[in-house]
């Protein structure tokens, strides 16, 4: 049975326009699946329906019955006084009121031991074991830790916390509900690159069903299977992951087009045999109307085909400075501390002309910070940042801000760029804002519409330097410079990599991809460097019996070798069960440690 159903699904929040129009699709258990299309076609709407947040006006919605079903979207409120570590519990509350009760029995059972309180104990405890109960503190930290959410932070408030660390809060939680089916509306919006390849890790492991807005691309194709395309409220079907999407769009686009093609030559084919066969009926040949009729009923159905749209891109234009020399920016000997928290280190680099370059990194390694420094927004510690004699850089904040939010669109394009009306709505035209959108206040515009409007004033401006949070243009052909999670738009914007780690840069030249696999080699390289021989000690006398402790500890050294031995075969049968797995790391995770103090024990014996 499908784990989700929906057919001919209908939804308008205006009378006359269906945002979804006949809507049908089914997901099967286990599937991973893209949902995709342009702002504003209904993503989110339908996600809201699937939870039972929205009604809809016709079609049915079907969930497989007694699968749980979890969405990443708005979150939820959360009772006042609640800290992270209570939200993250809420995720174990059944277990905890199993646990709760188990407790009671025991109680009971000191008093009583009728056979049926012994027998409802095995049974919750039988259940508490299925479900997890006697992992549920490490699993908690195993989600936490690969979501960067640290310790400190789970002890404060929920409402104190940003909007990007709620969102991530309560992604945790919805994987500690060991959810059934997951709904992850844009869910690596607010995650660094670490955390986001710990999610792709999560979700392939995962055995549940998995439906995914996103418009990480990197991310689609690592996680899904197929997609789904809403467009005009009706459902495409595409049988790959996002790169499959592209082409075959591109390819059904092109098909659509030389098929409306042919039918246009077909058309204007058989009007002229239509008029030909009426003029020849005029002349005596009456018969020829009937067949000229069945002509013009063939040309009126090939004429409701309509000609294939390709989805605009934005013409865009910037005016741009030439560099006069050769470097843009030179910082030198850099230092920069907060607290006893070291960020950079006599970091020295050089950045010419028309050089695209990412910074990369955790969340708290320095990347904002470098950005600051580089827009004398923050001073060094030591050492000093330059600017090129005639750079004119320009900076996209994430959070865009404009200085009068009751300003139509068109209005802080009048005050803020000193431009004529005309010139105004070309250039916001250029940007996809047409018509009456111009005249909505500059308050109520979304994230992604603030930065689309601030990039627009930038366009007017003599820049060589753009420097960016999150997105960027690519007929930009000067000095980029950006901080980005996205790894498409890494790779295929940057040609140069600025990585931020432990307090070090690393400046890598190339792309994406090239940085990934350069990683891996210098990882494998010093897995598989030779380890320093260490130098022999002065033996130390020999002390009574310490034969036998030798014998002792290395028979018990043998013995933990062999459990983790076990251990890895047992996670070889189970790999396709996360929560499994994650029991069976805590496991080998404790062995380890206990297998290191032998080592360390061994070794003074020995000496």
């Amino acid at each position: 049975m499908a784990d989700i159903t929906v057919t001919s699904l209908v939804k308008s929040f205006e009378v006359g326009n269906n945002i979804l129009d006949g809507l049908s699709f089914t997901v099967n258990p286990g599937e991973r699946v893209g949902i995709l299309g342009v702002n504003g076609c209904g993503k989110t709407t339908l996600f809201r329906i699937l939870v039972r947040e929205l009604d809809y006006d016709e079609g049915q919605v079907a969930t497989a019955p007694g699968k749980r079903i979890g969405l990443i979207s708005q979150i939820p409120v959360y009772p006042e006084g609640w800290t992270v570590e209570d939200v993250l519990k809420e995720a174990h509350r059944r277990l905890y009121t199993m646990q709760a009760r188990m407790d009671a029995l025991t109680e009971q059972m000191e008093r009583d031991s009728s056979p049926a309180l012994l027998q409802e104990y095995d049974r919750l405890s039988a259940e508490f074991q299925r479900l997890g109960g006697y992992t549920m503190e490490s699993d908690r930290n195993r989600v936490a830790n690969g979501l960067q959410i640290p310790l400190y932070q789970r002890a404060q408030l929920f409402d104190s916390l940003s909007g990007g660390e709620k969102t991530r809060v309560n992604l945790a939680r919805l994987i500690l509900e060991d959810t059934d089916i997951l709904l992850l509306d844009e869910p690596t919006n607010h995650l660094d690159l670490r955390a986001t390849e710990w999610l792709e890790d999560y979700l392939l492991h995962f055995k549940g069903t998995v439906l995914a807005i996103s418009h990480d691309r990197w991310f689609l194709d690592k996680v899904v299977q197929r997609c789904v395309e809403i467009t005009e409220g009706k459902a495409e079907f595409y049988s790959g992951n996002y790169s499959f999407y592209v082409e075959e769009r591109q390819r059904r686009f092109e098909e659509k087009l030389k098929q409306y093609e042919k039918d246009q030559a077909k058309i204007e084919q058989l009007r002229r045999a239509a008029e030909q066969m009426h003029l020849w009926a005029f002349m005596g040949a009456d018969k020829l109307h009937k067949r000229a009729f069945s002509m013009e009923k063939r040309i009126e159905k090939l004429s409701k085909s309509e000609k294939p749209r390709e989805q605009k891109k934005l013409s865009v234009k910037f005016r741009q400075r030439e560099f006069e020399g050769d470097e843009a920016l030179v910082i030198e000997g850099v230092e920069k501390s907060f607290g006893e928290k070291r960020l950079f280190h006599d970091l020295s680099l050089s950045v010419t002309g028309a050089e695209r370059i990412a910074i990369v990194g955790d969340n708290g390694t320095g990347k904002s910070t470098l950005l600051k420094l580089i827009l004398s927004e923050e001073t060094p510690d030591a050492g000093y940042l330059a600017l090129g004699p005639a750079v004119r850089k320009a900076y996209l904040p994430q959070i865009v801000r404009f200085a009068v939010d009751e300003r139509t669109m068109l209005d802080t394009m009048l005050y803020d760029c000193r431009v004529e009306p005309q010139q105004a709505r070309d250039r916001l035209a250029a940007f996809g804002f047409r018509g009456e959108d111009v005249f909505k206040p500059v308050g109520t515009l979304s994230g992604g519409e603030r930065s689309r409007l601030k990039l627009c004033e930038l366009m007017g401006g003599d820049i060589n330097l753009l420097i960016l949070m999150e997105d960027a243009l690519s007929d930009y052909e000067q000095t980029l410079l950006f901080v980005s999670h996205d790894r498409w738009f890494i790779e295929k914007f940057a040609g140069r990599i600025w990585a931020l780690e432990d307090g070090e840069l690393t400046d890598f030249r190339g792309g994406w991809a090239e940085y990934t696999a350069w990683k891996e080699r210098q990882n494998a390289l010093r897995q598989a460097a030779p380890k320093p021989v260490k130098k022999e000690k002065e033996k130390k006398p020999h002390v009574p019996n310490s034969e036998k402790l030798i014998a002792k500890a290395e028979r018990e050294i043998a013995r933990l070798e062999e459990k983790l031995a076990a251990l890895e075969k047992e996670a070889e049968q189970y790999a396709s069960d996360y929560q499994k797995l994650m029991e069976l790391e805590a496991q080998k995770d404790t062995l380890n440690d206990e297998l290191l103090a032998l080592y360390e024990k061994w070794e003074e014996l020995n000496a």
